[in-house]
C-alpha cells in the first residue's frame, strides 16, 4: 500500500519504521524539508518529499504533527492522492503545553479531531493519539496474542475507518470502533483510555467511562 506520513516526530518515525517493515511504500514529509529526513530514509527505505507531495497516490496518509501546526499544511493536500483515501489525525490538543488556544475546540465545542478535519477540509479517522511511540516498535503481537494491545479508533467514513482498522491490526494491534467523529473526545487527553495499554476489553470499557468535560489544565 502506498502510504504518505506528515511529521517526522516519536509517532511519525516509529510509523514509518514499521510500515516500511511491512513491506509498504512509504513517503514521509515534515516542516524542515525532505534534506532533515535522510537518516530516517536510509534506515527505513522510506521516501523523504515536501510536505506538499507527501499524500500524492497515496491510499492513507497520517498527519501527526503538532496541533497548531495543522492550518499552516498546504491548501489542496489531498488532491492527488489516491481516491477514497483515509487521512489519519493521530493529534492532541495541549494548550497550555504547547498549542496555545484554539477558539473551535473550546468555544465552539469541537472535538480535536474535528477541528482537525475542518482545517484540512478532508474527512478524518483519529488514531493512534494516545499510544507510546516505543510501543508501535516493541509492544505489537500477533492477532489472538492475550498480550495484544488495543487502540481506539473515531470516525465518520466507515469505509475508511475500515483501512485504518486493518492497517493497525496488520501492525500488530487490535482496535475498537470508538464511534464517529463527535464521539473523539472518549480519546482525548486526560481521558480513561488516553495512554492505556490494555486489550478490548479494557479499552472498550474505557471509552464508556469517559467524560466530555474538559478539565482546567486542558483549557487555554
Amino acid at each position: 500500500m502506498k502510504i504518505g506520513i506528515i511529521g517526522a516526530g516519536n509517532i511519525g518515525g516509529n510509523l514509518t519504521r514499521r510500515l516500511t517493515a511491512l513491506g509498504h511504500d512509504v513517503s514521509v514529509a515534515n516542516s524542515r524539508g525532505p534534506h532533515t529526513l535522510t537518516e530516517l530514509a536510509e534506515e527505513t527505505g522510506a521516501r523523504p518529499v515536501p510536505v506538499e507531495e507527501a499524500a500524492r497516490g497515496a491510499e492513507i496518509v497520517v498527519v501527526t504533527i503538532p496541533l497548531k501546526a495543522v492550518p499552516d499544511l498546504p491548501p489542496g493536500l489531498f488532491d492527488d492522492a489516491a481516491p477514497g483515501v483515509a487521512v489519519i489525525d493521530t493529534g492532541n490538543y495541549y494548550p497550555q503545553q504547547r498549542d496555545g488556544r484554539i477558539a473551535g475546540i473550546e468555544d465552539e465545542g469541537l472535538t480535536e479531531s474535528r477541528w482537525t478535519e475542518r482545517q484540512l477540509g478532508h474527512p478524518v479517522i483519529k488514531a493512534f493519539n494516545g499510544t507510546y511511540a516505543q510501543d508501535i516498535l516493541d509492544r505489537h503481537r500477533p492477532a489472538g496474542d492475550p498480550d495484544r494491545l488495543a487502540l481506539p479508533v473515531a470516525g465518520d467514513d466507515e469505509a475508511a475507518k475500515r483501512k485504518v482498522r486493518d492497517l493497525i491490526e496488520e501492525l500488530g494491534f487490535d482496535t475498537v470502533d470508538a464511534g464517529g467523529l463527535d464521539d473523539s473526545w472518549r480519546q482525548q487527553p486526560d481521558t480513561p483510555v488516553y495512554g492505556l495499554r490494555a486489550g478490548t476489553e479494557a479499552v472498550t470499557k474505557a471509552l464508556t467511562e469517559a467524560s466530555p468535560e474538559r478539565k482546567p489544565e486542558f483549557r487555554g
